[in-house]
């Protein structure tokens, strides 16, 4: 389990690890018992998608954060440095420190914003 996610250029869901999507299949309950040992461990970390199921990265892949658009469901994943300014201006208007790593940034993409 662990190669398949160390192997994924994109992050998975438990279900796809499951199923064998880059390894052999097992158990869904086990794949997620496993899952949470690694992240526990440190070797795996998982984020939300919207209202989907939790998706798995290694540890050390580069940092990304989501866009995820609430019209078309397209998702881009992008280096935490270009959300900086939005961090700022929320820590400006409300003093929170901003973070974008478990869940993501939803709105309208290019396409489908008015």
């Amino acid at each position: 389990m662990l190669d398949a996610l160390y192997r994924a250029e994109d992050p998975l869901t438990a279900e796809q690890v499951a199923a064998g999507a880059l390894g052999p299949r097992a158990d869904l309950a086990s794949v997620y018992r496993n899952l949470e040992t690694l992240e526990g461990l440190g070797l795996v970390r998982h984020f939300h998608l919207g209202h989907g199921p939790g998706l798995y990265v290694r540890a050390g892949a580069p940092p990304r954060e989501y866009l995820v658009c609430d019209s078309c469901g397209e998702v881009k994943a992008v280096p935490p440095a270009k959300l900086d300014a939005a961090r700022r201006a929320v820590g400006a208007a409300t003093g929170w420190e901003a973070r974008f790593d478990h869940f993501p940034v939803s709105g309208l993409c290019p396409r489908c914003s008015p």
